[in-house]
């Protein structure tokens, strides 16, 4: 018999959850460290916290390895936060246009620099509170420059980790903020950051978004979409 989801009252709401995918959250973290031990970290190249800020904002609707690609130059091109505050709107925009979007990103990055100049004396925030308020950033960009920079212990939710999340049944929500703080619940504090980076690893490699690789995945049994569908 297929496990039913279990629904909790919290808050004077209903959300519902997968109860072997909550129940098993250590077992399942220890499965992803076991199949993906290198994803630790980021796969955006950077030296800095501001250049990770930068390739993260340039990294939405587009892929690390793109945004890789674009970033070498651009950070020869544009080493500080006062430089790109002060960069000429269409040539920034010639500068990322392979990112995708790049009228918006190129108007956040320069929008985003002149705040951490004039704010915060060219130097990136290290807290959620301060990076928030930064032109283009929200929490999941500020999350990945905590975690990556800072160590800090936070939850990413990109759009493999808000898939898989909602497919394991750790989560029902579709807004990522929503997402983030129904996994701080669940998923051990120490194990934010790396749930993050493996559950992403797990998305480009067995959980895609099309045809996700059921058969094979060792979540399987705790995955209320794999249970379902497999």
């Amino acid at each position: 018999m297929k496990n039913k989801r279990n629904i909790k009252k919290q808050n004077n709401t209903y959300r519902a959850v997968y109860e072997p995918a909550v129940k098993n959250i250590n077992k399942i973290l220890d499965i992803l460290d076991q199949e993906y031990p290198e994803a630790a970290s980021t796969s955006l190249k950077h030296k800095n916290a501001f250049e990770l800020l930068i390739a993260t904002i340039l990294s939405a609707q587009s892929t690390d390895k793109l945004v890789n690609k674009v970033t070498p130059s651009l950070f020869k091109k544009y080493k500080i936060p006062e430089d790109f505050a002060g960069a000429d709107l269409m040539e920034l925009q010639e500068d990322i246009k392979s990112t995708g979007f790049y009228r918006n990103k190129a108007k956040s990055i320069i929008n985003c620099s002149k705040d951490i100049a004039s704010k915060f004396g060219g130097i990136t925030p290290d807290n959620i509170e301060d990076l928030t308020t930064l032109h283009g950033v929200g929490r999941k960009t500020a999350n990945v420059v905590l975690s990556n920079i800072f160590g800090k212990q936070a939850i990413i939710v990109d759009t493999h980790v808000k898939r898989i999340s909602n497919r394991l049944g750790l989560t029902t929500n579709s807004d990522p903020v929503k997402i983030e703080f129904d996994l701080m619940k669940i998923v051990p504090e120490d194990s934010w950051s790396i749930y993050s980076h493996r559950i992403i690893a797990l998305g480009r490699t067995i959980c895609l978004a099309k045809k996700p690789k059921c058969p094979v995945c060792r979540l399987l049994k705790y995955c209320s979409y794999g249970q379902e569908n497999a």
